[in-house]
């Protein structure tokens, strides 16, 4: 007997016993019913709605879902019976209505009836073996996942029969599909950021649809007019011919904090190597990315390319459906953007993948830079979107010498620079105190509104919060990535110390990604460039705008490798090559004296 029908019963009696021992909680859609490792006082039935039980994760693009809960089940039983802090984070995914059970009511129950009290504990026991039943099942299939359920396979197939009919395109007919989606696109761009922001709650309107654009527009002006397969390249000298063919069915995971730009950037390096594409967003931007969907369809249409071309995964997906997927045996590459748990779980899949890492950039001031220039591409790209590019600037390492006259700069620019009594507030509020990571509320929120809700006050408009830190920072929450309008300033004594504190920051979570340095010496760049590790090194650049591709030379691309010194198998800014097998037709020559030593 399960502890539902257990109160079903007393209720259905009429015994008072029922409302003396519970009592009904009701949560609104988005409520955080309790957190990880809080101390557990009782459990919950649920009687209507959806429960979400989360892990905590400070990766913003890594879903952190463990499983859902529905109405006759029960929540928080298990440190109810063990007495030990919750495992797990609960969210009421919508409007919900529980009845309370705590550890006091239970224990006076079992006290006052124990006939009743044993048989809540054996359901409780029941539902409790149940789960753990079900989490063995769970890792079983992932230590030999070699089953996939219909939906998968068939989504696969269809996947495949596409790609196989789109081979054969021309590139003038790829090229004109390729111009017709980067410009519906770009048309929509400020609607679909609109919508962006609306469901995510991330970055501001107008530079997602700078965003979008560019995503759009500037890679398809990137693809236009090269040869997506067949024959890439002639060495003549070397007699050796570069042949590329598609991958197959690429596997594209899409975060939340860029959805629409990165998206459309992967349909068109995709189709430019002539390969399907299965698309699978981050549930938090689920709506918006069914926009695109309909929009890219209608464009398939008008170009009588196969429908399956490109195809999404349209309701959240569980972690088992997804392995499903990325270990499909007819899926040829995974192209992951997201959180560190996303890009683990692609590389251990079996299947080829490339992923992009987290960024922890420093920005180092050098004496010799042009501080007014300086200050105005450094708040130019930390506030873009609210900071929630990856590749911009984390960290201002700034020589000793040209401190006071950067901050003046700085705030002659639109930045807060805090003064110490408001860096200490700052530090103390703006830190979730559980793992250091800045709070969730105020992840790709503007400056101005981080700064209202941190009471810090400036006579202007705040378009960027900076806080001064002393060496003691590094390791901690300053030292880390902070997604949002928000820098740490540390003060270098001279080069060699510049130097270090850079490879310190880096090492801090971004180690392979990207690093910016202003100044006016080549020999300093030089160095900068052997010395640190990292796979974009910025001269005088904006981070966010010229890590993507804007105003530098780098290949235009939303996705951008961190190396091995991230883990990754490229530092490249990746683009439709890498979804390509290159084969080399070499010629034999006798020209070539081989000796043979024995």
């Amino acid at each position: 007997m399960t502890l539902l029908s257990v109160l079903g019963r007393l209720h259905d009696a009429g015994s008072p016993v029922f409302d003396t021992y519970l009592q009904t909680v009701a949560f609104a859609q988005g409520d955080c019913i309790f957190r990880e490792d809080t101390v557990a006082d009782g459990c919950y039935l649920i009687d209507a709605g959806e429960v979400r039980l989360e892990i905590e994760c400070a990766e913003t693009d890594t879903d952190p879902v463990l499983s859902y809960l529905e109405p006759g089940m029960f929540l928080g039983e298990l440190s109810l019976l063990d007495s030990q802090p919750r495992s797990a984070s609960a969210y009421a995914h919508t409007d919900v209505v529980t009845r309370w059970l705590s550890n006091t009511a239970l224990a006076t129950l079992c006290m006052h009836h124990p006939d009743i009290g044993v048989s809540i504990l054996q359901a409780l026991g029941r539902d409790v073996a149940g789960k753990v039943r079900l989490a063995t099942e769970r890792m079983a299939e992932y230590l030999n996942n070699d089953d996939v359920d219909t939906e998968v396979d068939a989504m696969v197939a269809r996947a495949v029969k596409a790609q196989k009919a789109f081979t054969g395109w021309s590139e003038a007919r790829v090229d004109a599909l390729l111009y017709d989606l980067a410009e519906t696109v770009a048309e929509r761009a400020e609607n679909l950021a609109a919508a962006t922001v609306a469901e995510t709650g991330i970055g501001n309107v107008p530079d997602k649809t700078i965003k979008n654009r560019f995503a759009s527009r500037e890679i398809y002006r990137s693809l236009a007019g090269k040869p997506g397969i067949g024959l890439l390249r002639i060495d003549k000298e070397r007699r050796v011919a570069e042949i590329g063919s598609p991958v197959g069915v690429v596997l594209g995971l899409i975060p939340m904090t860029n959805p629409v730009a990165t998206m459309i950037f992967k349909i068109l390096i995709a189709l430019k190597g002539r390969n399907a594409l299965i698309l699978s967003c981050h549930r938090n931007a689920l709506e918006v990315a069914h926009q695109v969907d309909e929009l890219i369809a209608d464009v398939l249409r008008r170009h009588e390319a196969p429908a399956d071309l490109v195809q999404w995964i349209r309701q959240r997906a569980s972690r088992k459906k997804m392995m499903m997927f990325m270990q499909h045996k007819d899926v040829g590459f995974i192209l992951a953007t997201g959180g560190a748990g996303v890009v683990k779980a692609a590389y251990s899949s079996g299947t080829p993948a490339l992923g992009v890492g987290s960024g922890n950039a420093p920005a180092w001031i050098c004496a010799d830079a042009d501080l007014q220039t300086a200050a105005r591409l450094v708040v130019q790209s930390k506030s873009f979107d609210n900071g929630v590019i990856c590749g911009s600037e984390q960290h201002l390492v700034v020589d000793a010498s040209v401190r006071q006259a950067f901050v003046a700069a700085l705030e002659a620019e639109g930045a807060a620079v805090l003064r110490p009594d408001e860096a200490e507030h700052f530090s103390t509020r703006a830190f979730d105190p559980r793992d250091g990571r800045l709070r969730w509320d105020l992840l790709g929120q503007s400056a101005q509104s981080i700064a209202g809700a941190l009471d810090i006050r400036r006579a202007g408009q705040i378009r960027l919060i900076v806080v001064p830190v002393g060496r003691d920072a590094l390791t901690g929450p300053q030292g880390r990535e902070k997604l949002a309008p928000v820098l740490s300033l540390f003060t270098a004594g001279d080069i060699e110390d510049g130097m270090s504190l850079c490879m310190q920051l880096l090492a801090n979570g971004g180690v392979g990604h990207t690093a910016i340095i202003h100044t006016r010496s080549t020999e300093l760049v030089a160095q900068f460039g052997a010395e640190i590790a990292a796979s974009r090194i910025l001269v005088n650049a904006p981070g966010a705008q010229g890590c993507i591709g804007i105003g530098t030379g780098l290949v235009p691309s939303l996705t951008l490798g961190c190396g091995t010194f991230g883990g990754m198998s490229t530092t490249d800014n990746v683009s439709y090559t890498h979804l390509l097998n290159i084969k080399r037709v070499a010629h034999y020559t006798d020209s070539v004296q081989v000796a043979y030593v024995e």
